[in-house]
C-alpha cells in the first residue's frame, strides 16, 4: 500500500506528463523572433499569432459567442475580478465554467484581476493605462480611482506582501485576493488557461516601486503555481482511479512585470523562466518608445517552446511589434470600445465613422474586409444609426474592429508561413499609417 506521500507524486507525475496547455512551432523566421504555431488547450487549438478576445464579464461588449465564427474570434479572455463580485465563481463553476456560462465551445483564458484590483501605485487621483504618456511624480500605493477608472475597477487597494484589500466597485463591499485566493476562483471559473497573481504597475511608477512590485509578484507566482498544482492535484486524487477529463484541467501562466525599466524586465523573465509555468504573459506598462526593445530581449529569456501572452495591448501596430519580439497571442478592449465611440479600422487606418463625409457614402467601412458588417451595411447607415442613438450603431462598428484584427493576425501568420513578414509588415504600415 503506497503511502500519502508516494500516492501524491505519482500522481503528479502523471499529470505532469500529460500538461492540459502546450505549444508546438510550426515555422520561425530566421532573422527574427517571429514565429507561427498551435497552442493547444482541451477546449480546442489556437492557430497563432492570434487576437485573443476580451469578454471581461463573459461577454464580448455588445457581441454575443455566437457571432464568434463570423468574425474569426478562436479564444477569449475573461476576467476573474469582475466574475468574481459579480454573478460570483461558484455560479459560474455551477453552470459548467465560463466557456459553457456564455455558450463557447472553444478556448477560454481568465486574467487573474490584478489590473482592476490594485492601486497600480501611480493611480492616486489619476487616469492610468498601460502606456507611459507623460513623467509624473509617484504616488503612495493607496489609490482613490477618479471617476474614469471607478466605473469598471476598484475604487479603494491597498497592497501588501500577502495579498491586496479591495473594495467592490459595485457597492463599496470589502474584499481580499491573494494569490491562493485567486487559484482558487480561476480554477472555479473553469478557463483552460489561468494567470499568476501578480502586481499591474503604472508605467509612471519609478524603479524603486517597480522593483519591489516585480519582487512581490515573483513571491506570487510560485505562491500561485504551488496553490494551482495543489488544486489540480486534488482534483486528480478525487477521480482516482479514473483519470481528470482534461476539460478539468487547467493551464496557468506566469506574469513577466517590472514596468518601462530593461534590467527589471530581463530579472523578471529569468526569475519565471525558472518556475514551470504552461506559459508566460508580458504584463504591467512600457513606453511606446521601449516595447519592442525589452520584449525582444524578454522573450529571448523565456523558454522559447513556451507560449507568450501580451496581455491588454492589441492596436495593429502594436501586433506587427509583439510578433516580431516573439508574442504568440494579444489581448485588448480596444475593438470594442472603438466602436462603441464610432472609430473603425480599416486597412486605410482608423476614422470616426460619423463624419460628415460619409453621410450619403453606400461603400463599406473597408472595401477590403470581409466581415459580416461589410457585406451588408454601407458607411452611411452606420453613421445614420450613431447619429439616431441606435444600439446597433456599436455592435456593428465592434464586429468589423473584432474581424479587422483577428484577420490582421491571421494575415500575419500566413505572412510567417510564407516568409514573407517583414514585406507584408511594411506593405500594411505604409498604407495603414500614410
Amino acid at each position: 500500500m503506497k503511502r500519502p506521500s508516494e500516492e501524491r507524486g505519482s500522481a503528479e507525475r502523471s499529470s505532469a506528463n500529460v500538461r492540459p496547455v502546450s505549444f508546438e512551432i510550426e515555422k520561425k523566421l530566421p532573422d527574427s523572433l517571429a514565429r507561427a504555431g498551435v497552442l493547444k488547450t482541451p477546449h480546442g487549438d489556437i492557430q497563432t499569432p492570434a487576437f485573443i478576445a476580451v469578454a471581461t464579464k463573459a461577454t464580448t461588449k455588445g457581441l454575443g459567442s455566437f457571432m464568434y465564427p463570423q468574425m474569426g474570434v478562436q479564444a477569449v479572455i475573461a476576467n476573474a475580478y469582475h466574475l468574481y463580485l459579480m454573478p460570483g465563481e461558484k455560479i459560474v463553476e455551477h453552470a459548467g465554467g465560463v466557456g459553457k456560462f456564455m455558450s463557447w465551445d472553444g478556448p477560454t483564458m481568465t486574467d487573474s484581476g490584478g489590473f482592476q484590483v490594485f492601486s497600480l501605485g501611480e493611480g492616486f487621483g489619476k487616469k492610468v493605462s498601460k502606456v507611459l504618456i507623460t513623467e509624473e511624480p509617484r504616488e503612495p500605493a493607496i489609490a482613490v480611482w477618479d471617476d474614469d477608472i471607478a466605473t469598471s475597477h476598484g475604487k479603494l487597494a491597498v497592497v501588501d506582501d500577502e495579498g491586496v484589500t479591495f473594495t467592490s466597485h459595485a457597492n463599496g463591499s470589502l474584499h481580499r485576493f491573494t494569490p491562493e485566493r485567486s487559484m482558487e476562483i480561476q480554477h472555479a471559473l473553469g478557463a483552460d488557461i489561468i494567470f499568476a497573481f501578480d502586481e499591474c504597475t503604472s508605467p509612471a511608477a519609478d524603479h524603486v516601486y517597480q522593483k519591489e512590485a516585480m519582487e512581490r509578484t515573483h513571491s506570487w507566482a510560485k505562491r500561485s503555481l504551488e496553490a494551482h498544482r495543489r488544486i489540480e492535484y486534488e482534483n486528480l486524487k478525487a477521480s482516482l482511479p479514473f483519470e481528470v477529463p482534461q476539460g478539468r484541467r487547467r493551464g496557468i501562466y506566469g506574469i513577466v512585470q517590472g514596468g518601462r525599466f530593461e534590467d527589471l524586465r530581463l530579472e523578471s523573465a529569468r526569475t519565471l523562466a525558472e518556475m514551470d509555468f504552461d506559459g508566460y504573459g508580458i504584463g504591467g506598462s512600457f513606453s511606446k518608445e521601449d516595447i519592442l526593445g525589452i520584449l525582444e530581449k524578454v522573450n529571448r529569456e523565456l523558454p522559447e517552446e513556451k507560449p507568450r501572452h501580451l496581455l491588454g495591448i492589441g492596436e495593429p501596430e502594436d501586433l506587427f511589434i509583439g510578433v516580431a519580439a516573439g508574442i504568440d497571442t494579444f489581448d485588448c478592449v480596444l475593438p470594442t470600445r472603438n466602436g462603441r465611440n464610432g472609430t473603425v479600422y480599416t486597412f486605410s487606418g482608423k476614422t470616426s465613422i460619423e463624419l460628415a463625409e460619409f453621410s450619403e457614402d453606400l461603400r463599406p467601412i473597408d472595401p477590403d474586409c470581409d466581415c459580416f458588417v461589410c457585406k451588408q451595411y454601407s458607411r452611411s447607415y452606420i453613421r445614420h444609426l450613431f447619429k439616431s442613438g441606435e444600439m446597433l450603431a456599436g455592435v456593428l462598428a465592434s464586429a468589423h474592429n473584432m474581424r479587422f484584427l483577428t484577420r490582421l493576425t491571421e494575415n500575419i501568420r500566413q505572412s510567417i508561413l510564407d516568409g514573407n513578414f517583414e514585406e507584408y509588415r511594411n506593405e500594411f504600415l505604409a498604407r495603414y499609417q500614410k
